[in-house]
């Protein structure tokens, strides 16, 4: 054991008795771990968060099945290494009787295009056995032609009491090589700012034990805070974590919970998120989920995304806070989202049906000779500014489109409606 090594890798499991979490996968008659205890080993993807053991759990595979073991990280390996490798795996197999080697990629989702059609051909004759490891979607990732060769196995964020043993493993390592009496009287804090992350939390418990010179430390959540002062929270700009985090924004405002939505408003902030896209997102559900219900919400939405494109952070995050917060709070309606949805379904199914003649502008005397505008009542020329007449192609009259939801501001839309257009759409 190296101890200029992180704890992290130093405490590196090395079977599956001593591997923490995972249960749905390597515990006792699931899938994986039959396959692994037959040596009927299918390529695969490990899809998880950082720090849930992919790297481990493909290093504990190989060593179970004792097959040779290639490792390869997407980061800084490129066609040319691809192939090196497969052929490498392609001698070793002629020498080994105990199964096809095992190619293990780290981070596969980086790799291109071409990088990942290098391995389809080794994969499908079944030269090696493919184990990639990745924290992205892979069904975005993935060219799916090497996605329908591999099994994707899902590993989740380690629970707290997953967490909690592995950090007092780290302990008794750090104890060990240091003679020290070292006790963790709170966890909260070094729980927290893991998200779940093992090689995380171990790493961070060694930073804390390794910044003081105390005999006997007692680790609290003030010191570890002191410490780890700086920690930036977890979020890929660019990555599935971006997504959902920006879809749990928009739902909890959708659903009315502004606590929620200033708490995922936050989230995003403070992993660095572009203010101006957040504005935008907010611009769109000020019209798909609030619609006639609040009108205003729209130019609530615009005003945010102008403030914020002109003064910009910190200060532009107290104009995103209000209007996620109002945003939340105003009722909701889908209906006008609903109706252009219906409209694109009618036009798409009907076609370019001709504009009815009293309806088409007639700007010049040949058009009004042929009947362009002909018979078109002028609204304002009649009582309350109505007049009922036909607005729609004939082949599609009656349609009714929009239908407003049931909420104050749009019960008085269909009360007017019904009382302008009862017989034609039914209101």
């Amino acid at each position: 054991m190296n101890p200029h090594e992180p704890l992290a890798e130093r405490l590196r499991p090395s079977s599956l008795e001593l591997y923490v979490g995972q249960e749905q996968l390597v515990g006792r008659n699931s899938v994986l771990s039959n396959a692994i205890s037959t040596g009927m080993l299918p390529s695969m993807i490990l899809w998880g968060p950082p720090g849930t053991g992919k790297t481990t759990l493909a290093h504990i595979i190989s060593q179970k099945v004792s097959r040779p073991f290639y490792n390869l990280s997407a980061i800084n390996s490129g066609v040319k290494d691809v192939r090196e490798v497969i052929e490498k795996a392609r001698e070793s197999s002629l020498f080994n009787q105990q199964g096809k080697p095992i190619l293990f990629i780290d981070e596969i989702h980086r790799f291109s295009k071409s990088q990942q059609d290098s391995l389809l051909g080794a994969v499908e004759k079944g030269i090696i056995t493919l184990i990639g490891a990745t924290t992205e979607n892979p069904s975005f990732e993935v060219i799916s032609a090497l996605l329908s060769r591999c099994q994707v196995y899902i590993l989740k964020s380690l629970d707290r009491k997953e967490l909690e043993s592995l950090l007092q493993r780290g302990v008794d390592l750090l104890e060990k090589e240091s003679g020290r009496k070292i006790t963790v009287s709170e966890t909260e804090a070094l729980l927290r700012i893991s998200g779940g992350d093992a090689r995380k939390l171990l790493n961070n418990l060694e930073l804390v034990v390794n910044s003081s010179v105390d005999k006997k430390l007692v680790v609290t959540n003030k010191i570890v805070m002191d410490c780890l002062q700086n920690v930036v929270p977890s979020y890929d700009k660019q990555g599935e974590n971006h997504y959902d985090i920006i879809s749990a924004f928009i739902k909890s405002m959708r659903g009315s919970d502004p606590n929620a939505a200033v708490y995922w408003l936050a989230r995003m902030l403070k992993g660095g998120e572009d203010p101006k896209f957040i504005a935008r997102r907010m611009l769109i559900l000020a019209s798909e989920d609030i619609g006639a219900a609040n009108p205003t919400a729209l130019v609530i939405a615009n005003s945010c995304f102008q403030a914020v494109n002109v003064i910009g952070l910190p200060e532009g995050e107290i104009i995103l806070s209000q209007t996620a917060v109002y945003l939340a709070n105003s009722p909701k309606s889908n209906a006008t989202y609903k109706a252009i949805k219906q409209a694109n379904e009618l036009v798409a199914k009907t076609g370019d049906l001709p504009v009815p003649m009293h309806l088409r502008n007639a700007p010049t005397k040949l058009m009004k000779e042929i009947g362009y505008g002909q018979d078109y009542q002028y609204a304002h020329d009649h009582e309350n500014n109505f007049v009922d007449t036909e607005f729609l192609p004939n082949e599609v009259s009656g349609h009714r489109l929009y239908e407003p939801s049931n909420n104050q501001r749009e019960a008085a839309d269909r009360a007017r409606l019904a009382q302008l257009w009862k017989d034609k759409y039914g209101y």
